[in-house]
């Protein structure tokens, strides 16, 4: 499937200046335009959001405080956890043989219930996630939840927040041996690569995996850091830190 780029018309610049983006469908635009009080909320939750020193080298930083402020920025305007679930009833209806007696038709029962994914927020058929540093097997959970939800007629369209990889890894190095990190820990810090990134989610959004479900992933990136100089440039990588793995 062809990636879009709807976002660089729709999206203001000081927001594509913070941010990494990648979509489907012009999911970007699609949003604008069909439910621009939401949009808007998007807009708001990113303009915020600040990426601080601590979320990078902290412990437990790296999971959960960062997403809660997100997600409750979102829960703050009326955006609310949300899961699809499909019931499934059968029926399969005999119709009565008269030579034999019989005057009514029998009906025999079956119903099929299947528990769907959760999404972090939905509201006005729209669904978003918050996927900081998962399990990169949650990117499976949220695609499938999309095309389930987007194939039921419940949204138009949906959006990861998740981050980048390379570029934080390094800021998150530079960061770790500033706070007095060995060089060991620092390296550590977003080096496991079955986590939830664009380097995960971007192949995904190719092969098609959210079906025909209109897709934005907005990225967290070394820009997005709140000590970051606009206009600067993210930091380098070490030479051999891209090899190192924990």
């Amino acid at each position: 499937m062809d990636l879009t780029d709807s976002y660089t018309r729709v999206l203001p610049q000081h927001i594509r200046n913070r941010y990494e983006f990648i979509e489907t469908r012009n999911a970007a635009a699609i949003l604008a335009a069909t439910n621009p009080g939401r949009f808007d909320e998007l807009l708001a939750a990113l303009h915020q959001f600040q990426l601080r020193t601590d979320d990078l080298v902290q412990p437990g930083g790296q999971e959960t405080e960062l997403a809660a402020r997100l997600n409750t920025a979102f829960r703050d305007k009326g955006w609310r956890e949300a899961r699809v679930d499909t019931r499934i009833r059968l029926e399969l209806r005999k119709m009565p043989h008269k030579t034999a007696g019989e005057t009514l038709p029998t009906l025999d029962e079956t119903e099929v219930f299947n528990e769907g994914y959760k999404v972090d927020n939905f509201v006005d058929r729209v669904a978003l996630d918050v996927e900081w540093n998962a399990k990169d097997g949650n990117l499976d959970r949220d695609l499938s939840a999309y095309r389930a939800l987007y194939d039921a007629a419940l949204i138009d369209v949906a959006v990861i927040i998740t981050r980048t990889q390379t570029d934080l890894r390094a800021l998150g190095y530079r960061l770790g041996v500033e706070a007095g990190m060995d060089d060991e820990r620092a390296r550590r810090i977003l080096a496991t690569t079955t986590t939830t990134n664009t380097e995960k989610l971007r192949p995904r959004m190719q092969r098609g995996d959210s079906g025909g479900c209109p897709l934005l992933t907005v990225a967290i990136c070394a820009r997005t850091w709140a000590d970051h100089a606009p206009g600067g440039e993210a930091p380098d990588t070490p030479h051999d830190i891209g090899l190192w793995e924990a």
